[in-house]
C-alpha cells in the first residue's frame, strides 16, 4: 500500500522508513491508484515539461495579445529589457513565468500544475533551474514529482482552487511546488524541501483571488512572475537550513483556515479587490460589450 499523501509528517516518515526518495513514493502512489507503470508515469512526466517548456518558448516568441486586450506582449518586453534589475537569470525567470502564463491567457496550450490560473510559475522556475544548474530533462521530472506529491497534500488539508481559498491556493500552491522541486533538484533532504514549501505558504498567506472582468489576466499573470521568484527565495533559504519556525503541515492548516473564512468576494467571484476598483469596473464593461457586439447572427439571443 502506497503513501496516501495526508501530511508532511507523514510523508517524511513513511519514506524514512521504507528507506525510499520522495519522487519514488509519488511513483508508487500513481502506480497504486491509476494501475500505472513506472515508466509510463514518468514518461507523462517528461512530455509534460515539454509541454512547459514550448510554452515558455510560445510565449516569448509568439504574438501575445489576449481578446480583452489586458495581456499585450508583457513578457517579451520584460525578456528584452536592456536593464537586469538583479541579473539577466532573474530576468529571464520572471519572463518565463510571465511567458507561459501570457499563453494561457491567449487560449495556447499550457500544464495547469496545479492550475491554468497558475500555470506559468512550474515552467518558470524549473526551466530556469535547468539552464543555470544544467540539469537533466529527468531530474527536472524528479522534481515535478516532489511537486505533485506536495499539491496532494495541499489538496487534502486545504485547496488548490482560488473559487475555494484564493489565489494563496493557486499561485501560492504552485510557488510551494515549484521551492520544493528546486531544492530537491539541488540535494536538499527532506527536511528542507518541507521547510521550503512551509517558507512559500508563509510568504503568500492571504493573497485573495480578483480577476479583473472574471479573465484569467490581471493580476493573474503578474503574480505568477512574483511567485516564481517567492519559489526561488524560499527555496535558498531553506538549502541554508534557515528555521521555517512554523512547521509546514501547520502551515497548510492556516492556508486551509483562512481560505475558508475570506469572504467570496474574494474568491475568484470578480466582485471584490482589483476587479470591484473603478478601473476594474470599466474594463470589464468594456469586455462584456465586445463580446455581446463581436456574436454572430446565429448566437445573438431572441
Amino acid at each position: 500500500m502506497s503513501y496516501l499523501f495526508e501530511s508532511f509528517k507523514g510523508w517524511k516518515t513513511y519514506c524514512e522508513e521504507k528507506e525510499i526518495s520522495l519522487p519514488q513514493s509519488v511513483i508508487e502512489f500513481e502506480v497504486d491508484q491509476k494501475n500505472g507503470e513506472d515508466s509510463q508515469i514518468k514518461a507523462g512526466l517528461l512530455k509534460a515539461y515539454g509541454v512547459m517548456k514550448d510554452a515558455v518558448k510560445t510565449g516569448l516568441e509568439e504574438d501575445m495579445i489576449s481578446r480583452s486586450g489586458m495581456i499585450n506582449n508583457g513578457a517579451k518586453k520584460v525578456y528584452n529589457y536592456h536593464v537586469a534589475v538583479l541579473s539577466p537569470e532573474f530576468q529571464k525567470l520572471i519572463s518565463r513565468a510571465l511567458a507561459a502564463k501570457e499563453v494561457n491567457s491567449c487560449m495556447g496550450r499550457v500544464v495547469a500544475a496545479p492550475t491554468a490560473g497558475a500555470s506559468g510559475i512550474l515552467p518558470g522556475t524549473l526551466v530556469t533551474l535547468q539552464e543555470i544548474h544544467d540539469l537533466a530533462d529527468e531530474e527536472i521530472v524528479n522534481g515535478l514529482l516532489v511537486g505533485a506529491g506536495i499539491a496532494l497534500i495541499i489538496e487534502e488539508k486545504a485547496s488548490l482552487a482560488g473559487a475555494v481559498g484564493g489565489c494563496q491556493a493557486e499561485t501560492g500552491s504552485a510557488a510551494a511546488m515549484a521551492s520544493g522541486a528546486i531544492v530537491y533538484c539541488l540535494g536538499g533532504n527532506i527536511d528542507q524541501v518541507f521547510t521550503a514549501v512551509a517558507i512559500t505558504i508563509q510568504c503568500m498567506l492571504g493573497l485573495v483571488c480578483d480577476p479583473v472582468a472574471g479573465l484569467v489576466e490581471v493580476p493573474c499573470v503578474v503574480r505568477n512572475a512574483s511567485a516564481a521568484a517567492i519559489a526561488f527565495s524560499s527555496a535558498q533559504i531553506a538549502l541554508a537550513n534557515v528555521n521555517a519556525v512554523i512547521p509546514v503541515d501547520e502551515c497548510i492548516e492556516a492556508m486551509g483556515e483562512i481560505g475558508a473564512s475570506m469572504e467570496s468576494r474574494y474568491k475568484e467571484t470578480a466582485m471584490g479587490g482589483l476587479a470591484a476598483t473603478l478601473t476594474g469596473q470599466e474594463i470589464s464593461k468594456r469586455v462584456l460589450i465586445s463580446d455581446i457586439e463581436i456574436l454572430p447572427d446565429s448566437e445573438s439571443p431572441e
